[in-house]
């Protein structure tokens, strides 16, 4: 008798066991960006050069791309494309400041929200030269705040932030001009 329950046991496990039914339904999709496995560390946008003018106040407004989310946890950095020396871009992290000797200063400044950037200009000079104002570019690198918690660079040097976002100079976006707004 325990041999026959045992052996009826045994075909009640293989029988359930080998049993396929139909696929069930898709489980809900989680948060853009945060599979784990492809998702985005980072973003930089590249501006065209911009002039500074009354025309414009002075300010240029980008607004992100429809297709790009920025968050409130994010963090906006914005670079002047400063100098170029030996070659090399040298690019500073604003906001900059340029004391004009005898006459005062100009400030490259930002603010941002979740929708856009604006870049201005600040100053206390009788008057604005063209190498101030004139044929300026910038770079805008977006940190998601969550991926950035374990990384230790500084956000002054804009290679370094590059190379925490595991970035290189083709994966910077271009900004269109056409965006800007005064």
């Amino acid at each position: 008798m325990k041999t026959i329950a045992s052996l009826f046991l045994v075909l009640a496990f293989i029988i359930t066991t080998s049993c396929e039914g139909p696929v069930g339904p898709p489980g809900p999709p989680g948060e853009p960006g945060f599979d784990g496995i492809d998702a985005e560390i980072g973003t930089v946008f590249e501006t065209d050069p911009i002039n500074f003018t009354a025309g414009n106040e002075y300010s240029v407004l980008f607004d992100f791309p429809s297709n790009f989310t920025v968050y409130n946890e994010d963090v906006v950095l914005v670079y002047i494309l400063w100098d170029v020396w030996d070659g090399k871009d040298i690019w500073r992290l604003l906001p900059q400041t340029v004391v004009i000797e005898n006459d005062g200063v100009v400030q490259y400044n930002f603010d941002y929200t979740v929708e856009n950037v604006q870049i201005f200009l600040e100053w206390t000079t009788s008057e604005l030269l063209p190498a101030e104002t004139d044929n300026q570019i910038f770079r805008i690198a977006v940190l998601p705040a969550a991926s950035m918690q374990d990384k230790s660079f500084d956000i002054g040097n804009f290679d370094s932030v590059m190379k925490s976002m595991n970035k290189n100079l083709k994966s910077i976006k271009k900004i269109d001009s056409s965006i800007q707004m005064n």
